[in-house]
């Protein structure tokens, strides 16, 4: 893929996709990637997707989905 059509996909989002992470609280982060945590769909920036991954952030973000 040639340099021109690097984070297309991200111009069209509000900010390009650069908001405030939920668990780890950084600002201006990209936060596009996708976590599972309780049968809910939560954007996180790269590092927290990592860590939750290896189960490190796991309760942090087990506390930002509301109880059902």
């Amino acid at each position: 893929m040639g340099k021109t059509h690097r984070g297309k996909g991200l111009k069209d989002q509000v900010r390009q996709g650069r908001s405030e992470c939920p668990v780890c609280k950084r600002t201006a982060v990209k936060v596009v990637f996708e976590v599972q945590v309780k049968d809910k769909t939560i954007k996180v920036c790269k590092t927290c997707k990592a860590s939750i991954s290896h189960g490190k952030f796991q309760k942090e973000a087990e506390a930002l989905v509301p109880a059902s």
